[in-house]
């Protein structure tokens, strides 16, 4: 208890207030309302189900955020370990006694809350590697012990969120503990040897995937062999976002959204729905938006005294940027369907709450960038 509070003793409680990043605040209040009127489209321009649980989890999450940003960057990298074993613990309760839906099992019914564990695991492996890389030192790097270290903390999770299956998460966590590699000081040529050997491995890899995720490539390479069914999303996906134009056709009047042509528009495919509704430059300042984000991370980062907090920072601001590509490239149909929300935008409890977590210990390394950890 005693260590606790000299962790958070450093800064009075009105000194932590005025640390806070207000241009990142505003950015994500901003985000936060827009995805709030975005989901009340989605149900029809009435204060439902989706817009209801949406703006709880909004508001409780955003305080959440900012309870989180008060404690010390310190107390953040002391306990990255356990919180990353505490995910593992709950990827094994999924597999275990986890919800299945349509096929999957992936989900830990809390009753106030559907977690998914997995979703949290993104934020996790940040955190783990970042604390990981904080200690290695640089002639160590790139040793094989401390490369086949790394990767374990990686294949560890991936091997529970594959079997749930969920290959799209997998990939995005994969990608995220990547980036901190590669931060860490990971020669590129390990990359790209890693990379020759995927490419090599992938008709093995394709033969052992679940039909429904083989289907998903092939309606990705060809959209039109099956119009009325697997190719139906994207193809009504991208009707939606070209009918938009350049300025939209106005909020909640959204045709493809009202007579019900798009499928999962509160989820994966909400960018869909706000293209339609506000066209490319509408677009172009959501994207706009999700930039200063990510560069106010990365200049939080740069301005942080201890390695920790730089790796974490650069490591999530990369993982957002990640998480936004490929988000729009699946709706947009330069990327097979892979289940990737939009940060904040997209419906969804978990996925919201990681990227909360994420932001909120951003901040704590702008209210403590003067914390130097041994």
């Amino acid at each position: 208890m005693y260590h606790y509070r000299r962790l958070n003793s450093d800064q009075s409680f009105f000194q932590k207030i005025k640390n806070l990043d207000y241009i990142l605040l505003i950015c994500i209040l901003a985000l936060s309302t827009l995805s709030f009127f975005i989901m009340y489209s989605t149900d029809g321009g009435e204060f439902l189900y989706h817009s209801k649980s949406h703006l709880i989890k909004l508001v409780t999450f955003f305080i959440l955020m900012i309870v989180i940003s008060f404690f010390n960057i310190k107390f953040w990298h002391l306990c990255s370990y356990f919180l990353y074993g505490a995910i593992i613990l709950l990827l094994v309760w999924v597999s275990i006694y986890g919800l299945k839906v349509s096929g999957s099992q992936r989900w830990i019914d809390l009753y106030f809350l559907v977690l998914q564990p997995s979703e949290l695991m993104k934020i996790g492996i940040i955190l783990c590697l970042a604390k990981y890389y904080h200690r290695v030192s640089i002639e160590k790097v790139n040793s094989f012990l401390s490369i086949s270290i790394a990767l374990s903390m990686i294949l560890i999770p991936i091997f529970f969120v594959l079997s749930q299956p969920d290959l799209g998460t997998s990939i995005l966590i994969v990608t995220s503990g990547l980036i901190v590699l590669w931060l860490g000081g990971v020669k590129i040529k390990y990359f790209f040897i890693s990379f020759i050997t995927f490419l090599i491995s992938l008709p093995f890899i394709i033969t052992s995937l679940e039909p429904y995720q083989k289907l998903r490539i092939l309606t990705f390479l060809n959209p039109d062999r099956d119009p009325l069914g697997a190719g139906y999303q994207i193809i009504q996906s991208k009707i939606a976002i070209g009918s938009g134009g350049f300025s939209g056709k106005g909020f909640l009047q959204g045709t493809q959204s009202y007579l019900d042509f798009l499928p999962e528009k509160h989820t994966d495919f909400i960018f869909t729905l706000f293209s339609e509704e506000f066209g490319f430059v509408g677009s172009v300042g959501l994207l706009l938006l999700y930039t200063i984000i990510i560069l106010r991370i990365i200049q939080i980062g740069s301005i942080s005294r201890s390695n920790f907090a730089r790796l974490f920072c650069f490591g999530f601001a990369f993982a957002i940027f990640i998480y936004i590509t490929v988000n729009l490239s699946m709706v947009l149909g330069l990327l097979p369907i892979v289940g990737s929300p939009l940060p904040i935008m997209s419906y969804g409890g978990s996925s919201m709450l990681a990227t909360m977590i994420g932001f909120g210990i951003v901040m704590s390394a702008k209210v403590h960038n003067q914390q130097t950890i041994a």
